[in-house]
């Protein structure tokens, strides 16, 4: 791939200047890509009506072609010609969650490019809670198809050094509005069919849906540890938010992950190995060997959702060769953080 010089340009978030947005929004018009802040992670954006300007995104990324991808809009006016329909609960989660980390699936309308949903039926709209972002959509004047703005498989990037390190040189513009918010992607829920159905978990939870409407579904997938059960969502079909070392998550009470993973550290760093441990504000005095780095508080699981892809990211930078994570809870956004380390782990999650 011809190497491109990247333009990274700074834009305050709480100050936003209009011509800074302007040549984003230049590059978007023009068919290329700017990788932009959403309150989940950063995404890689292009015009999501210009298939070969999407082509680009799969070609930066390295981006399997089967994966579909999803659209960001800026209004609710903007997804009726998006879709065939927008059924009533759909309605509904708009009016309580957008803008925010809601993706929704619907049956799409003739005007979505087939490169968008991997030929499917569907597509994936969602309005993220971002000023930066809204305003690139408001200005490029269209809806930007915006995968996460990473290598493909790599961890989803929290901060625009994320971006840097992965794509540098392969996109056209990085706008750098600090730190994502939510740190996990959003979730994506198809209403496309009889009853609203999870396909990915993430900022919104299953707890959160069921006091709006009132009946929401998981897709088996995320309840089921089935190789043969294959996702519906984008993110979900590979493995993805991989660290450049391999990884082992222990679930479990508490004190049983501790004492399994001072034992595994023991074992590995027998053998030589260069070992990182993702602990919990909770848990991290009782960890003695290996690198230690707190991911966020069990009190608190937004903070571990919140600090989760950059915690993978600084153990890559220690060029550790075994990560031995912390499992947590699954309900809540707990679910949406142990999908995500299944994922990063390749499956690798051991019950103590």
């Amino acid at each position: 791939m011809e190497e491109i010089q990247t333009k990274i340009i700074k834009v305050d978030e709480k100050n936003l200047k209009e011509d800074l947005i302007k040549l984003g929004a230049n590059v978007i018009k023009e068919g290329g890509l700017v990788a932009f802040p959403t309150e989940t992670v950063y995404g890689l954006g292009a015009n999501g009506l210009n298939e070969e300007a999407i082509e680009k995104i799969f070609i930066a990324k390295g981006r399997p072609q089967d994966n579909p991808l999803i659209l960001h809009v800026a209004s609710v006016k903007q997804v009726e010609s998006l879709v065939e329909s927008i059924p009533t609960e759909a309605k509904i989660l708009m009016e309580r969650f957008w803008p925010g980390p809601l993706t929704m699936i619907f049956k799409r309308s003739n005007l979505i490019p087939d490169m968008i949903t991997a030929g499917l039926d569907t597509v994936a709209i969602r309005m993220p809670n971002n000023h930066i972002a809204l305003e690139l959509i408001k200005t490029s004047g269209v809806p930007i198809a915006a995968p996460s703005a990473n290598t493909s498989g790599r961890p989803s990037p929290t901060l625009a050094s994320h971006v840097i390190e992965d794509l540098n040189g392969k996109i056209d513009m990085i706008i750098d509005g600090g730190s994502t918010g939510i740190g996990v992607e959003s979730t994506v829920l198809d209403v496309s069919g009889d009853v609203p159905t999870i396909l990915r978990p993430g900022g919104i939870t299953l707890e959160d849906l069921i006091k709006v409407i009132p009946k929401v579904e998981e897709d088996l997938s995320i309840i089921k540890d089935d190789k043969n059960i294959i996702p519906k969502s984008p993110g979900q079909k590979y493995r993805h938010y991989a660290p450049k070392a391999d990884m082992v998550v222990f679930t479990g009470e508490v004190q049983n992950i501790v004492k399994a993973i001072n034992e595994y550290t023991d074992k590995y760093i027998s053998q030589g190995k260069k070992v990182g441990i993702m602990a919990t504000e909770e848990t991290k005095d009782e960890y003695k060997k290996g690198i230690i780095i707190s991911v966020g508080s069990r009190k608190d699981k937004k903070t571990i959702a919140h600090n989760l892809f950059n915690t993978i990211r600084l153990f890559d930078e220690k060029k550790v060769d075994i990560i031995l994570s912390e499992g947590v809870e699954t309900f809540e956004i707990g679910t949406a953080i142990m999908n995500r380390l299944k994922k990063a782990s390749g499956g690798n999650i051991k019950g103590v």
